[in-house]
């Protein structure tokens, strides 16, 4: 399997205009806050979110606290952004719907 590259500052302005809930942070991370109703609920799709990361082999940072799921993601291997990265935000998004 090879690896995903870089995606261009262009590629990357592309990809986030068509993600909701997501910025881009220091053109290297993806970065979205998930809102919840209680900790139940919030923790129920952190483990959604997990089950995402390890089909995709791709993992992100996950902060679980009361009501809030906070998600950071990048492509260590590369040093930055890839599809790979853009894609985990698309099922993230859809998780969420």
């Amino acid at each position: 399997m090879s690896l995903p590259q870089l995606l261009s500052q262009k590629e990357i302005e592309q990809n986030s205009s068509q993600l909701d809930n997501w910025s881009v942070l220091e053109n290297r991370y993806l970065v979205s806050v998930f809102e919840f109703p209680d900790f139940v609920n919030a923790l129920e799709f952190t483990v959604k979110v997990g089950l995402v990361a390890e089909e995709m082999q791709h993992h992100p940072e996950i902060n679980l606290s009361w009501g809030k799921v906070a998600l950071e993601i990048t492509t260590d291997d590369m040093g930055g952004l890839t599809e790979l990265d853009f894609l985990f935000a698309l099922k993230v998004n859809k998780l969420f719907e």
